[in-house]
């Protein structure tokens, strides 16, 4: 039985916003309750719109933030109100990739002074140590010993996105937070990043939280998906069954707007209106405003995750759209949704 890795619960994050010397600071909640557990070997991939809380999840999971509610246990010590004796073992389980490989390397250190630092930091061993398991690193992610000697600069993006990658392995972590690692880079070098990463989970048993937009992406890494709006879960379970068939409207219209070749198979969903502020979020579903299924007790009560065909879903309506699909109108407002005969959809304000 595989090892858990990490585990959130109702985990939360809140920022206060100064409005004047006057006024009571607003609170933005950036996180609002997200829960989940990661096994070594295995990637839980975190998709949503810009805005949604995917990289304030990730920068409190890696340990840069501290979470203002919920519990977080990594590598089985609590990572919240963490023990003196335990942070620096902490701190050395998880590590972090970077979306820009151009911003996350100091352009006027080595190579071999960047992968090394670490261990400096975390670790008694002696320079030629130290030295030795920085170009036997670099072999790892496809690069040559030689390349320790040069400079960021010197490097294609993809060549630093490898580098980073060392880096973040030198430690010897448990968990690896990558987010937006490939974005950045070129379509034909985002495969071979995607591969590196596959083959060094599969040899160090390394445990992903792949932060991500691009849903080929994460078809491609991914064997869990959380779907987040809006600081809240939408929809999570195992990669097959949500991309085979979605059941909360937001991930259906998220999978619909990913551009492919060939013939559409999907119902595309459009969606109306803009994201809402996270200092006003709406009263009852987050994505009331803009979900086209929308009816009153959608605007009245918000949903909480719930077990419907082995995956959480927050929507009222998920055991109908599991039996009956999704209406073929979506944007017409006028289509009847499955097992609810005789009410029709209310227009989202």
């Amino acid at each position: 039985m595989s090892r858990i890795v990490v585990e959130a619960k109702n985990l939360r994050k809140v920022y206060p916003i100064r409005r004047g010397i006057f006024r009571e600071p607003a609170q933005l909640q950036a996180v609002g309750g997200v829960s989940f557990a990661l096994e070594e070997g295995r990637t839980l991939a975190v998709v949503g719109e810009s805005g949604c809380g995917k990289s304030t999840l990730a920068r409190m999971v890696a340990l840069i933030e501290k979470p203002t509610e919920g519990t977080l246990v990594l590598d089985g010590s609590d990572a919240v109100d963490t023990p003196s004796a335990d942070r620096r073992r902490l701190r050395q389980a998880v590590q972090m990739v970077f979306q820009n490989p151009y911003g996350s390397l100091n352009p006027r250190k080595k190579i071999s002074a960047v992968l090394e630092a670490p261990l400096a930091i975390n670790t008694n061993l002696k320079p030629a140590e130290r030295a030795e398991r920085a170009r036997a690193m670099l072999a790892q992610v496809g690069l040559r010993p030689e390349h320790a000697d040069r400079y960021p600069h010197m490097f294609s993006g993809g060549q630093r996105q490898r580098i980073a990658i060392a880096r973040a392995l030198m430690p010897g972590p448990k968990l690896l937070v990558a987010d937006e690692p490939v974005s950045a880079l070129d379509v034909s070098i985002q495969a071979q990043v995607l591969n590196l990463l596959s083959d060094l989970q599969q040899e160090f048993k390394l445990a992903y939280l792949f932060i991500s937009h691009d849903l080929a992406v994460v078809r491609h890494i991914a064997h869990d998906v959380l779907v987040m709006y809006l600081g809240h879960v939408m929809e999570q379970g195992p990669r097959a069954k949500i991309f085979a068939r979605p059941l909360h409207p937001y991930t259906h219209a998220l999978l619909a707007s990913t551009p492919g070749i060939g013939p559409r198979t999907r119902q595309r969903i459009v969606l109306q209106g803009e994201l809402p502020s996270p200092l006003h979020p709406p009263a009852g579903c987050v994505f009331s405003s803009r979900c086209p299924y929308a009816q009153e007790i959608c605007h009245r009560d918000r949903p909480l995750p719930r077990a419907v065909d082995e995956r959480l879903v927050a929507c009222h309506f998920a055991d109908d759209f599991l039996a009956g699909g999704f209406p073929e109108e979506a944007t017409a407002h006028n289509a009847f949704l499955p097992g609810s005969a005789g009410t029709t959809l209310k227009e989202s304000p």
